[in-house]
């Protein structure tokens, strides 16, 4: 097996199978094992691990399911392929979160095996899902579950592998991240739409802080933004739809209240654009056809998944704050 030496990393949470399985694969993603190189037979293993012969045989299945080992009469255990697994962990299934997983697994080579998880910003089951997958994979994309600091659990994964996403301000000045300004940006968006703001009477954003995950920074924002240009402003934490009202401007965050704006727009004929201003936050290809088309402040999930794909495949120091862009289309 060359001059390859196995170091076990005795991780929580993990049998032995895991361990060896991780130890083999870690070795493969190093490039410490090359394709071609011989593996020690099972005996072997056994007695350099201090593991069972059956522990081995079942890390050695596990391997060749993944067809990343075969075996050979002649040869006996060899690497046949790269193992690369990697651990995405993303807040919930959306239309834009679907645009970054797709960019991010399409710019990743197919022996790339990724497990795509998600935390519905449920604490519990973050900490869960992450302390499972410690030891388990050789990178880590994960969309953190709060925008004003790092889960202290992050602090488990070697820094060299962990790419944070979207939000979240790492404390650890050694973390990679990858994500957007929820409040300067947003203002700059917001004074590239003055004009077609103050078409309308005032601008009525729609948020609950208490009950989404959304950062309070982009009210913060949108509150500064009206302040400086005399736009009459209200926030709405519990918007029900008899308030729609023909003269105002929407900003709107979640895309079941903007489902509900067209959809009363619709039933009192009202013109989006024209008696009814709408702004959504994140872009989608649904919101470019929608209503003659929505306007939206948004980041690029596309390349955020580019980017994220090649921290992945070149292992850089990435610290990244992806631009945010507004797009005017005919709702405002």
């Amino acid at each position: 097996m060359n001059d390859f030496e196995l170091h076990i990393a005795e991780l929580a949470g993990q049998t032995k199978v895991q361990q060896l399985v991780y130890s083999i694969t870690e070795a493969i993603s190093t490039g410490k094992l090359k394709v071609g190189d011989v593996l020690p037979s099972v005996n072997q293993l056994s007695l350099e691990s201090g593991f069972s012969r059956d522990t081995v045989f079942k890390a050695y299945n596990i391997l060749k399911r993944r067809s990343v080992v075969e075996s050979a009469p002649t040869k006996g255990y060899y690497v046949a392929n790269e193992s690369f697994k990697v651990f995405m962990l993303l807040d919930d299934f959306s239309a834009f979160k679907e645009q970054l997983y797709q960019s991010f697994r399409a710019d990743l080579p197919e022996a790339y095996s990724v497990d795509l998880l998600f935390h519905h910003y449920n604490h519990e089951v973050f900490r869960q899902l992450v302390q499972n997958s410690l030891g388990r994979y050789s990178m880590y994309v994960i969309m953190n579950i709060d925008h004003k600091s790092v889960d202290p659990i992050l602090e488990k994964i070697d820094t060299n592998k962990l790419l944070i996403i979207d939000m979240g301000k790492p404390d650890n000045d050694k973390m990679n991240y990858l994500t957007q300004n929820f409040y300067e940006s947003v203002i700059s968006c917001l004074e590239q739409s003055a004009d077609a703001i103050k078409k309308y009477e005032e601008l009525v954003l729609i948020y609950e802080e208490n009950n989404t995950p959304h950062p309070s920074e982009t009210a913060k924002a949108i509150k500064k933004f009206c302040k400086k240009n005399q736009v009459k402003y209200i926030k709405n934490a519990h918007f029900e739809i008899s308030e729609l009202k023909k003269g105002q401007a929407y900003f709107v965050i979640r895309d079941a209240d903007l489902v509900k704006i067209i959809k009363e727009c619709r039933n009192r004929n009202l013109v989006l654009g024209k008696d009814v201003g709408v702004l959504s936050y994140n872009d989608t290809p649904m919101k470019e056809i929608v209503g003659s088309g929505i306007s939206v402040i948004s980041t690029d999930f596309e390349e955020m998944g580019k980017r994220a794909a090649a921290f992945v495949k070149n292992k850089l120091r990435t610290e990244i704050v992806l631009p945010t862009y507004v797009k005017l289309r005919d709702s405002l």
